[in-house]
């Protein structure tokens, strides 16, 4: 008997005021050479809530409408206290602007349990995400010394990282009941790498898959020059410029140990004077309020203010 067919894994997706995104993922999953159990939905959205009337949903899915936004973090945590209360075996989240392709869940499991035994224990195993706009592969993190860099990404076989991004991250619960939760006072960003770097610090070893594909929409990017080397700027609202600063400069510098706090810190302060010039050449609107996100983020991300903290 295939040992897959015994494993019931619940998808989970983090909505926010894009319902026909959301409708793609969810397509996308249920269209799974695999079976999915079931489909968990936060519903963070204010004004554009999901609404299947007069169309056929698939019974297994269940949606969970909140008044305010809980933020990924937030309804990540319910996706883990929900997957463990009901036995199910594995959580595979999504952001809702993610397209995994149809066997990407079977290849999955497939490595999953190739890999798995006694001495080598897998925390996370996540698909190669690629934004089709601009044909970039979305590594997966590693923390070295001070800072989060991408990893090396490969195309043979299977490699390992420190954080893969959220959305296509596929848990064990039984990993899940052994180790702490991802923190809900990040509210959005950086829970990945704070996540996975915790699991590997507790011997777990976290894969990329490379012949599991997951398309996915990272930011809004934008072709730019800055001292005449070609990069993509990412243009993002001044909430979500605030929540990287923040996280990000909270999550370096609480990872780094003894002086490389200090190079940290400069590096942190270093990325803000950069995003500050990227902002003022090429954001086309509300560029001061911007730079301040990106000012307070870092402040409240080295004075460890946490929280939904941005309005």
């Amino acid at each position: 008997m295939n040992i897959l067919i015994q494993k019931r894994v619940i998808a989970y997706i983090t909505a926010y005021e894009d319902p026909e995104a959301v409708k793609s993922c969810i397509k996308a999953i249920l269209n799974q050479t695999y079976d999915i159990a079931q489909i968990l939905i936060i519903d963070n959205s204010l004004k554009n809530k999901l609404d299947f009337s007069g169309q056929e949903i698939a019974n297994n899915i269940k949606i969970i409408n909140y008044p305010e936004n809980i933020g990924i973090s937030g309804g990540i945590t319910i996706a883990f206290e929900f997957a463990i209360k009901h036995g199910y075996d594995f959580l595979w989240t999504f952001d809702q602007d993610s397209i995994p392709q149809p066997n990407c869940l079977e290849t999955l499991l497939k490595v999953y349990n190739e890999k798995l035994n006694n001495s080598y224990s897998v925390g996370i195993i996540a698909p190669v995400s690629i934004d089709l706009r601009t044909n970039e592969v979305i590594t997966g993190a590693i923390f070295v010394k001070d800072h989060f860099t991408g990893c090396k990404h490969n195309n043979d076989y299977p490699y390992e990282c420190d954080a893969p991004i959220t959305s296509g991250s596929l848990v064990s619960i039984a990993t899940a009941k052994q180790n702490i939760s991802p923190r809900a006072d990040l509210f959005i960003d950086g829970i990945d790498m704070d996540y996975g770097l915790r699991l590997k610090q507790n011997g777990y070893h976290n894969l990329i898959v490379p012949q599991s594909i997951l398309e996915h929409k990272f930011g809004n990017p934008l072709k730019v020059k800055f001292f005449n080397k070609e990069s993509i700027f990412q243009q993002y609202s001044a909430l979500r410029h605030y929540y990287i600063c923040r996280n990000h400069t909270y999550l370096a510098t609480r990872h780094a140990k003894s002086w490389y706090i200090i190079t940290s810190c400069l590096r942190r302060i270093k990325y803000l004077i950069h995003h500050i010039i990227l902002i003022l050449l090429h954001d086309s609107e509300q560029k001061l309020l911007k730079i301040w996100a990106c000012l307070k983020g870092t402040l409240d991300g080295f004075r460890g203010k946490l929280g939904k903290s941005w309005d």
